[in-house]
């Protein structure tokens, strides 16, 4: 299976959080699963921590993703024309999970997520509960 995890998610995982169930860990966990983080999350963290709305670092969490064996997804011509294709979220306008939505179809990757907003998209999704 590949698994593409969102930005919380991500950040979830490498917190030991527990918002993230233990279904959803043992998902990531297996080690069948390719997963992907999309340098778009890594960029998302970095924004947010440089205007002061989180500590973590994004440079921080994709070293600590690669250490973990998670794959780093970067952005390619792909993924953009998906972007370009993909129905507008009605009231979600968050350009992050938008791009996340269309590496997962590109990838054809399920995206693991809290965000109840992104499902039936066109992509499948997993949630984290």
């Amino acid at each position: 299976m590949k698994l593409l995890l969102d930005t919380h998610v991500l950040l979830w995982w490498l917190r030991d959080d527990r918002r993230l169930s233990q279904r959803a860990r043992t998902v990531i966990a297996d080690s069948r699963a390719t997963v992907f983080v999309s340098l778009a999350s890594g960029w998302e963290l970095s924004i947010k921590c440089r205007l002061g709305k989180i500590a973590e670092s994004g440079a921080r969490a994709m070293r600590e993703a690669e250490e973990q064996g998670f794959q780093i997804l970067g952005l390619t011509a792909d993924h953009l024309a998906a972007l370009e294709e993909l129905p507008r979220i009605h009231g979600h306008g968050d350009p992050f999970d938008q791009l996340l939505l269309a590496q997962a179809r590109v990838e054809d990757a399920a995206l693991m997520t809290g965000d109840k907003s992104l499902p039936g998209n066109g992509v499948r999704c997993i949630g984290v509960a």
